[in-house]
């Protein structure tokens, strides 16, 4: 499906308000191992002060989804396990591949993440990484964008949804 101008536009803006905003995500950041020049790089953000229609993702990370041609979609994640669903997504938003910039790199071996952070922290310690946000998330065409790699490493969560998405 693709994005009217106006909604890349309204997601572009929020994504740059909400990474000016990161102050005080970073203590949390930093206590998974997510470096701030990481954060940078990601341009994560945090919701202090929510864009309109944004009010409910007030207090969470904001992980924006960013494709060549700008960002696509934002993810909001919650700080505090208290705080309800861990994960929220826009209304209608569809799953997308997780810093799929990663592609443009001129590398032979990249790493399929299960999850933004395992893909952050992959991408942090030099290994070129893309992320699925979720084992279920996989979709059947995927598979055609790793045919040209020499390896493809496949890191997921040691538990049952780690498992599946790594046979998928």
């Amino acid at each position: 499906m693709s994005l009217s101008g106006e909604l890349r536009k309204s997601l572009q803006q929020a994504a740059e308000k909400y990474h000016s905003q990161l102050g005080p995500a970073v203590p949390y950041l930093m206590a998974r191992g997510v470096t701030e020049e990481t954060a940078s790089t990601f341009r994560l953000g945090f919701v202090a002060e929510p864009e309109i229609g944004h009010e409910q993702y007030r207090g969470r990370l904001a992980i924006p989804y960013i494709t060549p041609s700008g960002v696509i979609d934002i993810r909001f994640r919650a700080l505090d396990s208290d705080e309800g669903a861990k994960y929220l997504t826009r209304p209608g938003a569809s799953s997308h591949m997780y810093n799929v910039p990663a592609f443009q790199e001129d590398v032979d071996v990249i790493a399929i993440c299960e999850g933004e952070f395992d893909t952050m922290i992959a991408s942090q310690c030099g290994v070129t990484a893309v992320g699925i946000a979720g084992a279920n998330n996989w979709k059947d065409w995927y598979h055609r964008a790793f045919r040209d790699y020499r390896r493809v490493l496949v890191l997921t969560d040691g538990d049952s949804a780690g498992r599946e998405m790594g046979k998928r």
